[in-house]
């Protein structure tokens, strides 16, 4: 499926929600991608990417963040301390703050350097315990703490279970960041794009609807 069709299908799902057109920002998910199909959505024009593994990442945007003026670079993937101090040289946004430790890392850097990517907070709205996120009980604490280490929280993000309708979820994580004062709702995917649209999305993550599916090849890194 194109760029342009999925660009299409977006302005239908905000005009069906009432909302303005280009309220949404599209993240065109690119892990794991050939580098060929990556280089024809930025020959398009698109500017957004989103990256799951810092290392994969490093290894391939800096080159192409030269040749193409304007990437925004987000990181939608879990995100293990160790590696914060790259990603925040690397990425522009950072949707996966999904635990303290990782908040600290996070501020402790942005003191450093004097400025952090854009983050959004990760809830774990299913409450899966082999999924990352704070817990939906959790979110507003650790919003707040978060805002006290003075991180420049912008948002929330989630991914519902593969198993449940995904509306519920997107639902819960509205009402999470609208008591918050939160604009920011990084949700919905390549299957359920409008329906997050729907429910309040200001940035939506498509990979495989973009890009096509990816190779056994690729897959196996």
């Amino acid at each position: 499926m194109a760029l342009a069709e999925i660009t299409e299908r977006m302005r239908a799902a905000e005009a069906r929600a009432g909302r303005q057109a280009g309220s949404v920002r599209l993240i065109a998910v690119s892990k794991i991608q050939p580098g060929d199909r990556v280089e024809a959505v930025l020959d398009q024009g698109h500017r957004r990417f989103g990256e799951n593994y810092v290392q994969e990442a490093g290894t391939k945007w800096p080159a192409w963040k030269a040749r193409y003026p304007g990437v925004e670079l987000h990181m939608i993937g879990p995100l293990q301390t160790n590696k914060a101090k790259v990603a925040v040289e690397l990425f522009d946004v950072i949707h996966s703050v999904d635990r303290p430790s990782l908040a600290e890392s996070l501020a402790k850097l942005a003191g450093s350097r004097g400025k952090s990517p854009d983050l959004f907070i990760q809830v774990n709205t299913g409450e899966e315990p082999q999924k990352a996120g704070i817990l939906p009980a959790q979110a507003d604490d650790f919003i707040a703490a978060c805002r006290m280490m003075d991180l420049p929280v912008q948002g929330l993000m989630c991914i519902p279970p593969e198993d449940e309708h995904p509306a519920p979820h997107f639902t819960l994580l509205a009402a999470i960041a609208a008591r918050n004062g939160l604009s920011g709702l990084s949700m919905g995917m390549s299957a359920d794009f409008e329906t997050a649209i729907e429910h309040g999305a200001t940035h939506i993550r498509v990979g495989s609807a973009i890009f096509g599916a990816r190779s056994a090849a690729s897959v196996r890194r």
